[in-house]
């Protein structure tokens, strides 16, 4: 069973930024894609960018040009670099991979932006 681990959540001032994490226990290059995705509280689950296997990017308008998604193939890692923060970025962000039809998902990592 794959298992992924965010981390890297906080609390932060707007403006500011953070980078998220996401550990896989499987070789990343074996999902077809990996993306992060947030649900504030009240609303649902949406996608925020997501990784290819070729590693190709996509992100929502609302995150374009602020956060970025990278990875390291060699650790096994997933990240999210946020920047330019506002309070309409807080949530949980969730680390997702897909296999194979099969989703897998993290247990979440909350940020909070203060405002």
């Amino acid at each position: 069973q794959v298992q992924l681990v965010e981390s890297g959540g906080g609390l932060v001032q707007a403006g500011g930024s953070l980078r998220l994490s996401c550990a896989s226990s499987e070789n990343i290059l074996s999902f077809f894609f990996m993306g992060w995705y947030r649900q504030a509280p009240g609303k649902q689950r949406e996608l925020v960018a997501t990784i290819n296997f070729r590693g190709t990017t996509d992100y929502v308008d609302l995150v374009k040009g602020r956060f970025v998604i990278s990875r390291d193939s060699a650790k096994n890692m997933l990240y999210l670099e946020m920047n330019l923060l506002k309070a309409e970025d807080s949530a949980v962000y969730y680390c997702k991979a897909r296999r194979n039809a099969n989703d897998y998902w993290g247990q979440g990592t909350q940020v909070t932006v203060s405002s």
